[in-house]
């Protein structure tokens, strides 16, 4: 059972984990007790995995990094829990073997959101670690789905408290393991969600028409796009941004008029903050501009 101490932070710190995927020990710190000592963190996750909650994994090639993710153990507690419920319960929990095999992604995934979350906590927004969602299943029919990379809430506050925007954004952190065409192809993925409508059987075909997108059930409007690019120099970041900047002008006016696509490289992202003017357009790639222009609500 877990140690509901006087923070919580135990929860917390297992609800990462397992929402996450996998973190390093220093994202762990930064994540959820970044004003504590990280020796701290270090006592916490070493409880938690004595507990059998989470485990890890040593990265030889990186000065013997550690790398933590929950148990399937872990996951199935926190899973529970109702901040969690957004998850995809096939995704729950991982194995050393499992961890090994995607954690290149999975802490490039996880570097992304602590770079929104330190952010938010530097300007005064609000997005929490837990408002960072990896892998939330959209459904498609047919089988077929989109599940992005991440799911973002970000509060924007534009005059202290006074006025906000709610903004919601579906995050590919893209690491270059794959051509522009085929990354280009996820925006095409994306409007087809835009306008999917579920059909039931033996529905009566006025009922049908009814009907509105699937997407509405969970999101008041449509979240913009956001390209992380990565693995990569300059040129490379060009290549993939005109892929997607052919990809984003052949949608239909509806989803291209509906849904801004921004994209910046990571290494811009981190060194000023994503925040910052650093993303470029899909359909106008010679401006910088802030992931948070236009608002939205």
């Amino acid at each position: 059972m877990v140690d509901m101490d006087a923070g919580g932070g135990d929860r917390l710190a297992l609800a990462v984990l397992a929402q996450y995927r996998m973190a390093t020990t220093e994202q762990m710190h930064l994540l959820i007790a970044p004003g504590v000592r990280i020796e701290r963190t270090r006592r916490r996750l070493a409880k938690l995995r004595q507990e059998g909650l989470v485990d890890r994994i040593t990265l030889a090639q990186a000065g013997r990094t550690r790398v933590w993710f929950a148990t399937r153990y872990g996951a199935e507690v926190a899973s529970e829990w109702p901040e969690l419920r957004e998850w995809r319960p096939a995704k729950l929990g991982a194995d050393r073997i499992a961890a090994r095999l995607r954690v290149g992604h999975a802490l490039r995934v996880t570097e992304t959101g602590l770079a929104f979350v330190a952010d938010a906590r530097r300007r005064g927004d609000v997005c929490r670690p837990l408002d960072w969602i990896p892998e939330v299943y959209h459904p498609l029919g047919g089988g077929e789905a989109v599940i992005p990379d991440a799911l973002l809430y970000y509060r924007h506050d534009h005059h202290r408290g006074e006025e906000w925007s709610m903004l919601r954004a579906f995050v590919e952190v893209d690491r270059a393991t794959m051509g522009p065409e085929r990354l280009a192809a996820k925006i095409r993925a994306y409007e087809r969600l835009f306008t999917y409508v579920p059909v039931t059987v033996g529905q009566p075909r006025a009922a049908r028409a009814r009907q509105e997108e699937d997407w509405r059930r969970r999101y008041p409007v449509f979240p913009r796009l956001l390209f992380v690019l990565d693995g990569t120099g300059p040129a490379g970041v060009e290549n993939r941004l005109t892929a997607l900047t052919a990809s984003a002008r052949l949608t239909g006016p509806a989803f291209r008029n509906a849904v801004p696509i921004y994209a910046a490289s990571l290494t811009d992202l981190l060194r000023n903050g994503p925040s910052a003017p650093v993303w470029r357009p899909a359909t106008a790639p010679e401006h910088c501009v802030s992931w948070t222009h236009p608002a939205s609500v």
